[in-house]
This record gives C-alpha cells, structure tokens and sequence, in this order.
C-alpha cells in the first residue's frame, strides 16, 4: 500500500506536528540521500556516482539494493569527521519531522584507514549530539551501543566494556546496548554472557528478537533476559508450536515492542501492511512503540510510519495521540526526562489535534 503523494494538507500536519518518540533508528541506516551525497563528494575516488540512481530511487529500492546500500554507508562513513556529520544531519532531520526524544544507536567501529578507533567513533557520535543540543534542536537525543551478532562473544564483551566506560561518564548520554545484525548468524547463549553483564552494570537493553521464524528456543533465551524492549518481535505470535508461550511471556512481563512498519514490509519477513504485527499487539493493548529502523535505506520517516499504522489499522486522531504520548513511558532517559516529555506533550496537545 502506498500512501498517495496528493493527501488532505491536515492529514499530512496532523502526522508531522504530532511530538513523537523514536527508539529504534540504526545511525547508518538513517542517513538520507542528501548526506549521502555529501558524503560521496568528499570521496571522489570510491565512483560511487554508478550507484547514485539506487541511491535517488528512494521508496522504490527494491530489497537488493536497500541491503547494496548498507554496504556503500560503511564505505563512505570512515572518519570520526564522516561520523560527526552524519550525526548531526541524522538529528536534525528528526527534529525536522517532529521527532521530541530520539534513541540512536550504532556499532563502535574501527577503520584502520584512517585511525578511526572504537572509541573515536563513540566520541564523534556523542559529539554530534552535544553540537545539535547547542544548536538548540527541540530534540532530545540518546545513544544506544550496538553488539552486532555477526562480531561474536568476543567482541560482544569489548562493546560492553566500552559502554560501561561511557555509561559512567556521559551524564545520561549513553544508556543501553542494542543487539543486533544478521539473525541467522552466531547464537543467543553465546551473548548471554556479555549481556547479563551489562544489565548488571545498569545499562538497559533492546534486543532484536523473532526477526526470522522458528527461532523459539533462541528467542526465549533471550527473553529469560528480561530486556527492556524488544525489536521486531516479527514472529512472536506466529502459528507456530509454542510461540504462545512466548506471547504470553511477553505479556506477562509487559516488555514493550519497537514496531517498524515499512522496514518489515521492504526486507519481507512481513507481506502487506494490514498483516503487520502491530495489529496484534495494539489490539490487546500491548505496550508498542512505531519506530522507522533505518529511515535513509527504506525511504521513510516517523510521521509517515504513524500515518502508515493509523491508515491500515483505522486508527482515529486521538488513538494515534495516545500511540505517540504512551510511547513516553518505555524510553530508557530518567523519570524527570519522562516528566518533562510529557508536559510538552500536554502543552502540545490542543494545538495538534485541531489539525
């Protein structure tokens, strides 16, 4: 279902001006085609240009060339420099779509090239989010520090190590780890280790689970975690033999879901809109949370991910309120954050719903 270009003008401000929360937005997968190609002029020796039509084409990338594009980010951002920018840029576009709290996260990367270090990478990242709030963005900004699957236990522990150090020292800056990467790839217990430790450390954790189907076992591994959100969760409610039990152990402990509409629908682990989980879980009240995944590949943005949700599951204005303002309630920023957020919200109120 595409939504059509020539809607009502309230329909199109409603969604944009409505304060939103994003939890779950990968910095690379973020970046828009306008960074990109800033990014490319800086590297006139990478010809990227073959790549610039797949790189204009937005929402009509086909999966193939969503996953190309992924490979040509990491080419391209190798610098602390590289980083900070796209950072920045990544922010402000978010603000620019009415987004109040964001959530990034990314995987500390090393690149021998240029000296970039782990740590250097995490610093430029913090970096970008202290000029944007000097900048006076109306957008509060936190980072998540990403174990990607694909790197194995030991690297996991590095990660870890490297968030408690951040964690201690950032005022609030840097508050949970993020598991993700390829499903297929390495098992959960092989990070339980590093992740209990973690959370022992105080950090909270958003793990991707159920990304791919017949995963029950490794998914209640995880879940016997207790994270503090889940992302995707895609087939936690499958047919599946014993996915009730992981339903019901989902519910129980009432741990909140970061849905992303069109990033399930273009990578195909879901096929249409109106067979999307979220239907499921909002229809039993479940805490869940709309959020984009990568913006930049999937060619999208929050308001449009609410409009998505609101369309197919014939939301009215004042539920789609409700979806943004619980959403509040499940960010990882202290209480006073959450107390803060809310009273813009309430002071927001009156003015967005008269769209």
């Amino acid at each position: 279902m595409e939504i059509e270009e020539q809607q009502q003008p309230w329909k199109t401000n409603f969604y944009t001006e409505l304060p939103k929360v994003e939890l779950h937005a990968h910095l690379n997968g973020s970046i828009s085609s306008n960074t990109m190609r800033k990014l490319i002029a800086k590297k006139p020796n990478l010809k990227i240009h073959d790549h610039m039509t797949m790189i204009d084409k937005g929402k009509k990338r086909t999966l193939e060339e969503c996953f190309k594009m992924f490979q040509i980010i990491h080419q391209l951002t190798t610098s602390p420099e590289d980083i900070l920018m796209v950072t920045k840029d990544v922010i402000k576009e978010f603000a620019d779509d009415g987004v109040k709290y964001l959530e990034l996260r990314s995987t500390p990367r090393r690149e021998n090239d240029t000296g970039m270090t782990k740590k250097t990478y995490v610093e430029s990242i913090l970096e970008g989010i202290k000029q944007s709030k000097q900048e006076n963005l109306d957008i509060d900004v936190r980072y998540l520090m990403a174990i990607d699957r694909r790197g194995g236990p030991s690297v996991a522990k590095e990660t870890v190590k490297l968030a408690e150090e951040f964690f201690l020292s950032t005022e609030d800056t840097v508050l949970g780890l993020d598991l993700s990467g390829d499903p297929t790839i390495g098992q959960a217990k092989d990070f339980l280790e590093p992740l209990l430790e973690a959370k022992k450390a105080g950090l909270k954790l958003a793990l991707h689970l159920s990304e791919i189907p017949n995963q029950n076992k490794e998914t209640q591994m995880l879940l016997d975690l207790l994270p503090d959100r889940i992302g995707h969760g895609t087939f936690l409610n499958s047919s599946e033999e014993g996915s009730l039990n992981l339903v019901d152990f989902v519910r129980q402990h009432q741990i909140p879901l970061e849905l992303c509409l069109t990033s399930n629908i273009k990578s195909q682990t879901v096929p249409s809109y109106d067979q999307h989980h979220f239907g499921f879980w909002y229809s039993i009240a479940h805490p869940s949370v709309i959020c984009t995944d990568d913006k930049g590949v999937f060619a999208t943005y929050l308001s449009q991910e609410y409009q998505l949700a609101a369309e197919t599951f014939n939301l009215t204005k004042s539920q789609v309120w409700d979806l943004s303002y619980e959403s509040i309630s499940y960010i990882f920023a202290s209480d006073s954050t959450r107390s803060e957020l809310r009273k813009k919200w309430k002071n927001l109120k009156p003015k967005v719903l008269h769209f």
